[in-house]
């Protein structure tokens, strides 16, 4: 027996993963459109990874993006706790590191939220400082 469903065409639903690489390329159109330029997507290190890495005028900016599909625990900045800032701080020294750039830095943390069909995104420059 065919069964008719009335959400055509079918699409599976995206796993975690990818509904985070899509929030971080919303986030990054988010920070280019306010001033922001990338640098780097993803830098990767053993102990950590930083999601994006951006230029704000003179200022080197570490960026965490957090994707939230519902607020009952809070939004997305809530998430980033002492451990995972340790982390992104490892990840920062190591690229100012191994890029030798001596630039000042912060650390920003970008909350992406859904409502209904849109994304809400809060920005919260120097989140946290080292």
């Amino acid at each position: 027996m065919a069964r008719w469903w009335p959400c055509l065409p079918w699409r599976p639903e995206p796993t975690a993963a990818e509904r985070g690489r899509l929030a971080e390329r919303a986030a990054e159109t988010y920070l280019t459109r306010r001033g922001l330029r990338t640098i780097e997507r993803n830098y990767r290190i053993r102990t950590g990874e930083i999601d994006l890495v951006m230029a704000d005028d003179s200022e080197l900016v570490f960026v965490e993006v957090r994707f939230r599909s519902r607020s009952d625990f809070g939004d997305g900045a809530d998430s980033v706790d002492y451990r995972k800032q340790r982390r992104l701080i490892r990840a920062a020294e190591h690229y100012l590191r191994y890029r030798g750039d001596n630039r000042p830095s912060r650390f920003d943390v970008v909350s992406v939220g859904r409502t209904h069909y849109r994304l809400r995104f809060e920005w919260m420059r120097n989140a946290f400082t080292p």
